[in-house]
C-alpha cells in the first residue's frame, strides 16, 4: 500500500469538490501532473483508474487520492452508473509518498520529534494518509464530503470558507484512520503510556520501578520501547521535559531560580542550572535575561 506523508503546519487546504454521476462507458480523463491532489470517493458502482504503473478499481465505500505530480488515466469504462465525490486539495508544506514498510521506518527516524521540542518553537509532524483505502465509516465520510460540496455555493463569504477548511480537516482524519485501525505496535503503545505517567507525574521522585510497576510493564523493557519511539531512554525524557517547563516558567514568571527548579521536580537548585545547562548550552539566569527587556 502506498502511503503518503504530510508535514504539518501547514494543514492541507481544500480548494474545490463536487459530486459526479457517470454513465456505464464513461471512463475518468488522463491527465497529467495536475498540480493538485485529487481525492476519489465512491458511493456506488466503480472506478477503474491507473496512477504510473499501478491500477485501481475504487468500488463504493472506497477512497483514492490521485498525485499532483503523476500520469493518471481509465483502464476501464464505468460498467454501470457510478457515483462518486472528488476533491481537489493541496498541500504548501513538504510530502512524499512510500510504500507501508518504507513508512514504518520513516516513523521510526522522526521519533525524535519529543527531544526537540520547544514550547516556542513550532513543532511539525508527519500525517500518514493512505492512497487508496477502504474507509472505516462510509455514511461519516459522505455526510461530511455532501456538507463540504454544498458549502461551495456560498464560498465567497469568508466565513464559509472557514467552515470548509474545517470540514475537510475531518475527511483528512477520516482517511487517516482508515490506515490506523490495525492500532498502534505494542512497543509503541508501552511507550507512550510511559511517556504520559512522566508527563503527569514530572514534579515527582520517579524510580524506574515505580514507572515499570505503574503502567505493568518491566522497566528494560520500558526503556528499549522508549529508545525506538522516542530516541531516547526513560528518564533522559523526563529531564526534557522537565527542562522545557523549566523554560515556560523562566519566561512566563518572575519566580526565583531555585523555585522553578523545585516546581518541575529538581530537588537542589545547583543540579538544576547544570542540567539546564547541559541540555540548552545556557544557565537558567541568561536564558530568561534573553528574553528580557533592557
Amino acid at each position: 500500500m502506498s502511503i503518503i506523508h504530510m508535514t504539518i503546519p501547514p494543514l492541507p487546504h481544500y480548494i474545490i469538490g463536487g459530486y459526479t454521476i457517470a454513465p456505464p462507458g464513461r471512463k475518468h480523463p488522463t491527465r497529467r501532473n495536475i498540480e493538485v491532489f485529487d481525492l476519489l470517493v465512491v458511493t456506488r458502482g466503480c472506478l477503474y483508474i491507473g496512477e504510473e504503473e499501478r491500477h485501481y478499481e475504487v468500488s463504493a465505500g472506497h477512497a483514492l487520492i490521485l498525485r499532483p505530480d503523476a500520469y493518471h488515466y481509465a483502464t476501464l469504462a464505468c460498467q454501470e452508473q457510478t457515483g462518486y465525490y472528488w476533491i481537489h486539495f493541496q498541500t504548501t508544506g513538504a510530502w512524499s509518498v512510500s510504500d507501508q514498510s518504507e513508512a514504518e521506518e520513516l516513523a521510526d527516524r522522526v521519533k525524535e520529534r519529543t527531544l526537540t521540542s520547544s514550547f516556542y518553537t513550532t513543532q511539525t509532524f508527519i500525517k500518514l494518509l493512505p492512497q487508496f483505502a477502504k474507509l472505516l465509516q462510509p455514511s461519516k465520510m459522505d455526510s461530511l464530503l455532501r456538507q463540504l460540496v454544498q458549502l461551495n455555493m456560498n464560498d465567497h463569504i469568508p466565513s464559509v470558507k472557514w467552515k470548509q477548511q474545517l470540514v475537510f480537516q475531518e475527511v483528512i482524519e477520516h482517511l487517516s484512520a482508515s490506515m490506523e485501525a490495525q492500532g498502534p505496535s505494542p512497543s509503541a503503545l508501552c511507550a507512550e503510556q510511559a511517556a504520559s505517567y512522566l508527563r503527569e507525574h514530572y514534579r515527582e521522585n520517579i524510580t524506574a520501578q515505580e514507572l515499570g510497576e505503574s503502567i505493568n510493564f518491566h522497566p528494560v523493557y520500558i526503556a528499549r520501547c522508549m529508545q525506538k519511539e522516542f530516541g531516547c531512554a526513560p528518564f533522559d525524557y523526563l529531564m526534557r521535559f522537565r527542562i522545557e517547563r523549566a523554560k515556560l516558567l523562566l519566561l512566563q514568571t518572575d519566580l526565583p531560580i531555585a523555585r522553578i527548579g523545585e516546581e518541575v521536580g529538581f530537588n537542589h537548585a545547583a543540579y538544576f542550572t547544570s542540567c539546564f545547562a547541559k541540555y540548552e548550552s545556557i544557565s537558567p539566569r541568561k536564558y530568561r535575561q534573553r528574553f528580557s527587556h533592557g
